[in-house]
């Protein structure tokens, strides 16, 4: 089962359920993922005439809906930060959305696994000092889209080169 088809199951049940909490934050999600698809379809639209394979080329693949899944947990940790102090009663809103989020995410890399990873890139790139940052950068955040936060890919990398 695919992760669209997933998150329409997954809306059902929460229907069903009476679960509101979820069912909100699915539907918010859906909606991402078409708003995204809609995007797609409009850059596509200037290259690709017929109709019925505009429609195929503009679905999105797991990696996009994976991405469009990274955005929004993004989107609710920075509110959640935001709002920590100011609003509490929103901070907690965004806080179970953010779980409900995680179901569809993918699993997130620990800090370690990331500094293997930069490690090999390093390596791979034959990466000799920190002016070589943007090369390893590039490749760790290619390999870790979506599974790691890129703040912590900064420092990791930020702290193996200097050590080089």
């Amino acid at each position: 089962m695919n992760l669209n088809q997933k998150l329409t199951e997954d809306m059902k049940a929460a229907m069903k359920s009476g679960d509101s909490q979820t069912l909100l934050t699915v539907k918010l999600l859906i909606s991402a993922i078409h708003n995204k698809e809609i995007e797609k379809r409009t850059k596509l639209s200037k290259q690709v005439t017929e109709a019925r394979e505009l429609e195929e080329k503009s679905r999105l693949t797991e990696e996009e809906i994976i991405e469009v899944i990274s955005s929004e947990v993004k989107k609710r940790k920075d509110s959640i930060a935001a709002y920590e102090s100011a609003r509490p009663d929103l901070a907690e809103k965004e806080k179970q959305e953010l779980e409900i989020l995680k179901k569809y995410a993918p699993k997130e890399l620990s800090g370690e696994e990331v500094r293997i990873i930069v490690k090999a890139k390093i390596i791979e790139t034959g990466a000799s000092s920190t002016k070589d940052f943007g090369k390893v950068m590039g490749r760790v955040t290619q390999e870790t889209k979506g599974r790691a936060d890129g703040v912590l890919v900064k420092k990791i990398v930020e702290e193996e080169l200097s050590q080089l």
